[in-house]
């Protein structure tokens, strides 16, 4: 099972190589991928160092070019494709139609894979992806239980590669607009979820108040954790109650289930995070690559100093299995 690492900068990519990774996955400095956030991706010759550094240590770089160009502006996407090809890019990841056919077309040898931002959650979207555009690999989004991912791989024409560590969110990936809402930014084409020129924080005597886009995001009392302002983790007033209402700050930890998702099929384990720092990059390589080293002898046990190390750095301090393990279909 090949383990998939985040990197937002060229040394947390060689932390990720060097502490396991088999293959580390980044973005362009600019809007062409869903990390977009101020002095974080890669240049082209930054991004040439990486795939350098990896392909010297037998291990690989993939590019994620998954948000969806408007036309005034389809050239920097083009551009970012043409980059990729040209440092000697393992894998692009795409999600938009005019961008595999552009990539299929012009590089025909070069591996596309499909986005977890394309949405795809059947078989038949896999086909048509794979028939047209010859996709070598799909993320799945994070809304299928375990059943329905061992359906769609039972019968995907591509490898499967699914999250297993990271933040969560509404899980509406490539049609999530409430950011857009808040910020008049969306994630899908600008880039970036709540982007921090638009987050606030605002202290009183009493609390610690988030504000994204001038919305009211969470209070903190002086004891509280603050976390970073976005949307669907809010704490909001409804019906006479002030909770979580869309979602709870937590991460998607699958330890537990890693021989399951090994024995229905699963190629690649995915970690959410390029906007972590190396100090978060390195313990989930660590981790997780002393998990699939175990899982390969085939004795596998969560061992309680994994999830420890992965409770630590994640939001919230609390981990789930999310849709993963889901009863109701």
């Amino acid at each position: 099972m090949e383990l998939v690492c985040p990197a937002g900068n060229l040394p947390a990519l060689k932390v990720a190589i060097d502490q396991g990774a088999d293959t580390v996955y980044i973005g362009f400095a600019d809007d062409t991928n869903a990390r977009h956030f101020a002095g974080l991706n890669f240049n082209e010759q930054r991004a040439a160092q990486g795939v350098d550094y990896a392909h010297a240590r037998g291990k690989k770089v993939y590019v994620a070019i998954n948000t969806y160009p408007q036309p005034n502006i389809w050239q920097r996407w083009i551009d970012a494709i043409d980059r990729a090809a040209r440092i000697g890019a393992d894998a692009i990841i795409l999600a938009d139609i005019g961008l595999m056919e552009y990539a299929a077309r012009v590089y025909p040898d070069l591996n596309l894979h499909l986005s977890v931002q394309g949405s795809a959650t059947s078989y038949e979207a896999l086909d048509f992806y794979y028939q047209n555009f010859n996709i070598k690999r799909a993320v799945l989004p994070r809304v299928l239980s375990v059943a329905q991912v061992k359906k769609v791989i039972d019968s995907s024409p591509v490898d499967i590669e699914v999250f297993g560590f990271g933040s969560l969110c509404v899980m509406v990936e490539g049609r999530c607009i409430l950011s857009s809402y808040a910020t008049g930014r969306s994630p899908n084409t600008y880039g970036a979820c709540s982007p921090a020129s638009h987050v606030e924080y605002i202290e009183n005597d009493i609390k610690l108040e988030t504000r994204l886009g001038g919305v009211l995001i969470d209070a903190y009392e002086k004891h509280e954790p603050a976390g970073y302002p976005t949307l669907c983790k809010g704490r909001f007033e409804s019906m006479n109650n002030t909770y979580y209402a869309l979602e709870e700050p937590t991460s998607l930890n699958t330890l537990e289930i890693l021989p399951t998702l090994q024995e229905i099929g699963v190629k690649a384990i995915k970690i959410e995070g390029r906007q972590r720092s190396s100090a978060y990059i390195k313990t989930v390589a660590q981790t997780w690559s002393a998990a699939i080293q175990q899982l390969e002898t085939g004795n596998y046990q969560t061992k309680s100093e994994w999830n420890q190390a992965l409770s630590d750095i994640s939001e919230g301090f609390q981990t789930t299995l999310g849709a993963y393990h889901r009863s109701w279909q």
